[in-house]
């Protein structure tokens, strides 16, 4: 097994690898399921009773139990939102779960959702933490694509932004995301709207 992961620096838990592991005995389609549901889980938080109650289905149709796959949901769901955290693209986390004992098709089906959502994840992540922790600075760069396995994302234009945000306690963290310049522009826009109701209430 490789030493080296992309979503967490130190090796993971065997117990993490354990459950990965245990994916491979999902036949495509329930994986599938489960793993739309713990995207849906990242995509929409504030749901997470609701999401919940869909894991739960999910077990009761499966014939799966319910406390064990709520431990599993729990792993990927922390794989998962590391990923967001450090800004992995679908192939570094394709090859963090085929590391962890994922079988080679699974790893596609959850890389493949992982390119489907990402914007909409890192606009999440965003959300959170501009709610929970006051901006300090922000930085940005734009880029094209020169070169992709995928052809129709070549000379696609995109910028990468730097967030640094207060934690608290004069502790910073850099959060970074990448989004193409329709939707930077759209998440200006909204930045200047919060700005000008700020001032409007202050």
């Amino acid at each position: 097994m490789a030493s080296h992961f992309h979503f967490v620096a130190e090796k993971p838990a065997d117990s993490l690898i354990r459950d990965i592991e245990a994916l491979n005995k999902f036949k495509d389609n329930q994986l599938q399921q489960f793993i739309t549901i713990a995207f849906n889980f990242l995509l929409d938080p504030s749901n997470s009773s609701r999401i919940i109650g869909n894991l739960e289905d999910f077990a009761e149709e499966q014939g799966l139990g319910v406390s064990p796959l709520k431990n599993l949901f729990k792993s990927v769901i922390s794989i998962l939102h590391s990923s967001i955290r450090r800004n992995l693209s679908s192939a570094q986390v394709k090859e963090d779960f085929g590391n962890l004992g994922l079988s080679e098709g699974k790893v596609d089906s959850i890389s493949n959702q992982w390119q489907t959502n990402l914007i909409a994840l890192s606009r999440v992540a965003a959300g959170q933490t501009l709610v929970i922790n006051k901006l300090i600075d922000m930085e940005w760069k734009f880029g094209v694509t020169a070169a992709s396995s995928e052809l129709n994302t070549v000379g696609n234009t995109f910028i990468q932004m730097k967030l640094v945000v207060n934690k608290g306690g004069n502790k910073t963290e850099n959060v970074y995301m990448e989004l193409s310049l329709p939707e930077f522009y759209s998440f200006l826009h909204e930045m200047e709207r919060a700005k000008s109701s700020l001032e409007h209430f202050s």
